[in-house]
């Protein structure tokens, strides 16, 4: 696990000019093609295990409509997972089979000021996983991201995961989906993002980032049959 800071991402000005050219050409490719998407078969979220090695998951209440609407998920889980002797952490996976009529993948970083929170800090840890049981280690970059309301403090990892790669960058991911209907004919990808409050008792932020990380690694092979691939 490595862990950056926020230096050295693109600025505003060349991300914007990114995505402007990045809708533009989805645009372009979109309005020429009428061709359905080709997707393999996939397993709805909700069949994911509520237990994950010593984590027990909990069912959150659904989202109201009108949230729903606003992400235009296709299939999402919003849960909450614990183990003996530490607090809960949020997990939240939302998946797009098309993103062809502007359902695209919204940011959390979009989503979580009109909740309240504030980002204190942003920057990208690697993480070491494994994409089943029997697969070799491969190295994905997530988000990672501290966020504070009042006295409460979280650490949020998420991560954009699209056919045939996991990706950190919200800006790339649109140029692979881009790339993608035009070379697969597929724009499904989806959004997994894990929340651990930071409790001091608990080792402080380093202790939260430790138990995301370990319930990022403990999950990731879980989610070959329901996310893209």
């Amino acid at each position: 696990m490595s862990h950056s800071s926020s230096h050295g991402q693109p600025s505003t000005a060349v991300r914007t000019a990114v995505v402007a050219v990045v809708l533009l050409a989805t645009s372009a490719y979109l309005t020429r093609t009428s061709r359905a998407e080709e997707l393999p078969p996939r397993a709805p979220l909700a069949q994911l295990p509520l237990a994950i090695e010593s984590w027990q998951g909990h069912v959150e209440p659904p989202f109201d409509k009108h949230i729903i609407d606003v992400l235009g998920v296709d299939d999402y889980i919003l849960r909450t997972y614990a183990k003996p002797g530490e607090a809960a952490l949020g997990m939240y996976i939302g998946y797009h089979d098309s993103q062809r009529q502007g359902d695209t993948i919204h940011s959390p970083m979009n989503c979580l000021p009109g909740a309240g929170w504030t980002p204190l800090s942003q920057g990208r840890t690697s993480l070491t996983v494994r994409r089943s049981a029997s697969a070799p280690t491969q190295t994905i970059e997530t988000n990672r991201v501290v966020i504070g309301k009042g006295l409460d403090r979280q650490l949020v990892l998420y991560w954009y995961q699209s056919p045939r790669r996991v990706v950190a960058s919200e800006y790339w991911g649109k140029i692979y989906t881009v790339l993608d209907s035009i070379r697969y004919n597929r724009t499904d990808a989806a959004m997994v993002r894990i929340v651990v409050p930071i409790l001091e008792e608990r080792g402080g932020e380093s202790g939260a980032e430790t138990r995301a990380v370990q319930f990022a690694q403990a999950l990731f092979p879980l989610l070959e049959p329901h996310l893209p691939a």
